[in-house]
């Protein structure tokens, strides 16, 4: 839980509350009444089909995006009442629309460092030797520290993957947001991320994780939690247990049968006619 002062006391919250959440652009909803809470240390995942609006609801959580109407509570403060730039430096963020706005010509030191101030560029702040050991630390842990010096531009889809998944530790964040992390990768790429995804999911000091994505068999073994949406509405959101073959076809509008294997990974298949 994360602790905000209240009055005289101290009070716990969940890193991330949402209440009632509508999203509307040129006239279409995206998003309608979505309510969800993110409790401390919980790993949770959001699927739903193209168009279901997985990323605007990542958005939002990022702080990035405001909600046409309902409430937006995050690490204990209120959207609309708090500075977003000082809450955002605690909240590890990736998308491919983030990687598409860094430099190629960064290294990949530079990628996870300029995510101490939620930066682009390393000249816009000041930085400390303590910081650049910081960076490289979080790039040996996702086991790309050999690639610190190389630039972003010259990594392959995977390593580049990996540095922006080192990117979000880079504050120790409370709550770690990813937005299909495996979209661009090949079959080796995908399972080395999701064997990334899965040390952090067990790992109980790791903080919240919400991750989007469109294929059950990226959900990393350690999910503890499942948000199916569908037209902007939420088909299920609860412990993970509630993805079964039954939710998934909704979900999906298509008869599918899903299994569960031994090591926490998930397939699904269409269902016999």
């Amino acid at each position: 839980m994360v602790t905000v002062a209240a009055g005289k006391f101290d009070v716990e919250v969940p890193p991330i509350t949402l209440r009632d959440i509508t999203f509307q652009r040129q006239g279409r909803t995206i998003l309608d009444g979505i309510s969800l809470t993110v409790g401390d240390h919980e790993r949770w995942v959001v699927l739903g089909p193209n168009g279901s609006g997985k990323t605007t609801l990542l958005r939002i959580m990022a702080l990035y995006e405001h909600p046409t109407s309902g409430v937006v509570e995050v690490l204990g403060g209120r959207l609309g009442q708090v500075d977003v730039r000082q809450l955002r430096r605690r909240i590890g963020y990736a998308s491919a629309a983030l990687a598409d706005q860094l430099r190629p010509g960064l290294t990949a030191h530079e990628v996870v460092k300029t995510a101490r101030y939620a930066a682009l560029e390393p000249w816009w702040h000041h930085y400390t030797v303590d910081d650049d050991r910081a960076a490289l630390r979080c790039l040996e842990r996702l086991g790309v520290g050999g690639f610190a010096d190389r630039t972003f531009g010259s990594l392959s889809s995977g390593e580049q993957q990996r540095v922006l998944l080192a990117r979000t530790m880079m504050n120790e964040p409370d709550v770690v947001l990813l937005d299909e992390p495996s979209a661009r990768l090949d079959l080796a790429g995908r399972e080395e991320l999701i064997e990334s995804l899965a040390d952090l999911a067990r790992d109980e000091a790791a903080p919240s994780l919400v991750m989007v994505t469109h294929h059950v068999n990226e959900i990393p073994p350690g999910t503890t939690h499942v948000l199916l949406l569908r037209d902007g509405r939420a088909v299920v959101a609860g412990g993970i247990e509630e993805l079964t073959g039954e939710a998934i076809s909704a979900c999906f509008a298509r008869p599918l049968e899903l299994h569960r294997h031994d090591n926490g990974r998930f397939t699904a298949w269409t269902a016999a006619r």
